[in-house]
């Protein structure tokens, strides 16, 4: 494979991998908000979540892997992992291993979050909110990438965007909405605890 091809899989990967954990966070916090349609149970969107972070995870891993093999600038495995010490745009290469190190650690404490109290897993896990900026800031700022290109930047201000209006209807002003505060008042039925209800 020319080094040509594996530089453009790894800008394309890298964009691709912006957008797929912009949608990762959004499920995230809608999970955690208990977002539901009638088309969409909770559980339904629990699952996406987890689908949606296998699909990034892949193509970060390709991402990555593709930058590696190039050959065309120096970039080793420990750079992925080891932040600002590659012999590359270390500082935004950096901040892409941070982001790296993050996601490694949210991933684990997934995978184990039977053995783990219910603080340290959400500590781990609200890392996320650290790890989206450094990822943007890893594609906005990689020399010869496609950060200050036009179409990148509406990916950036589109993805920020989603990011904003899922922060303020799940996490910062949850209680505001309609269907929160009909529920509170009990003019909304809440399916499950009616069912234990039942005689």
């Amino acid at each position: 494979m020319s080094s040509t091809v594996l530089w453009y899989a790894s800008r394309a990967t890298g964009a691709v991998s912006l957008v797929l954990f912009t949608a990762v966070m959004v499920l995230g916090m809608a999970t955690a908000g208990r977002a539901a349609t009638p088309q969409l149970s909770r559980a339904a969107v629990l699952r996406l979540h987890r689908t949606v972070s296998l699909t990034a995870l892949a193509f970060i891993g390709i991402h990555i892997t593709t930058a590696i093999v190039d050959g065309y600038v120096d970039l080793s495995l420990t750079d992925v992992v080891v932040p600002f010490g590659a012999g590359f745009d270390p500082m935004w290469v950096g901040f892409g291993a941070v982001a790296v190190d993050l996601l490694l650690a949210i991933g684990l404490t997934s995978a184990i979050r039977r053995f783990l109290s219910p603080k340290v897993w959400r500590f781990v896990h609200l890392t996320a909110y650290a790890m989206w900026p450094l990822a943007l800031a890893h594609g906005w700022g990689i020399a010869g990438g496609d950060g200050h290109r036009t179409w990148m930047i509406a990916v950036d201000v589109a993805c920020g965007a989603l990011i904003a209006a899922a922060a303020l209807r799940w996490r910062l002003w949850p209680k505001s909405h309609p269907d929160t505060i009909a529920r509170r008042a009990g003019l909304v039925r809440h399916p499950h605890r009616d069912a234990d209800r039942q005689p």
